[in-house]
């Protein structure tokens, strides 16, 4: 799946985008979802030390998906180039739940160091989120969500989703956007 700038924010106009693919696969016990990152070295950021840091300011992927527990909650999990998860839970972008550190030592993340090549850094990102932290004991239905890829204090902020966002400025906490993944 192509991940996509939506052309109508201003921050997405007069660029250069990052190429990225994303590939997911469902399993009883996981949502799996490998991103393959190519973007102008304008658009890389890579300064959070840690899990739960300000992910969505460096180079970051990241996957919201609706909670198969409780379909008025969403999780966010944004994971930068350098493998650090920010993960929380609520129903809307105010009052996010972070999720406590030791659920989150229990998603998977495999990376691909940053690679540079001309003016270009290709990076890639695998994450595995285990069932039980949605409080299920495994997956039985289709899920919603969206994915994204943002930088938003790189020296070129970009914004890109998988499925379209209709809203005046970027704003991916939006489940209104959601749609089915698997």
């Amino acid at each position: 799946m192509l991940l996509k700038p939506n052309m109508k924010w201003t921050a997405n106009q007069g660029i250069i985008h990052p190429m990225v693919n994303a590939e997911f696969v469902l399993t009883s016990q996981a949502f799996i979802v490998k991103f393959s990152v190519e973007e102008p070295a304008d658009c890389y950021r890579a300064a959070v030390q840690e899990d739960n840091g300000r992910s969505w300011e460096d180079s970051c992927v990241e996957v919201f998906l609706q909670n198969p527990a409780n379909p008025n909650e969403y999780f966010n999990f944004e994971t930068t180039s350098r493998g650090f998860v920010l993960a929380a839970r609520g129903t809307g972008r105010e009052n996010r739940q972070t999720l406590p550190l030791e659920v989150i030592e229990k998603i998977k993340r495999t990376m691909t160091a940053p690679s540079i090549q001309d003016d270009s850094i290709g990076w890639s990102m695998s994450i595995e989120i285990p069932a039980e932290i949605f409080g299920i004991k495994e997956f039985k239905e289709p899920l919603r969500g969206n994915l994204y890829k943002c930088a938003d204090k790189a020296n070129t902020p970009h914004y890109l989703s998988a499925f379209p966002i209709e809203t005046e400025k970027p704003d991916f906490h939006r489940p209104e956007f959601f749609d089915i993944l698997v």
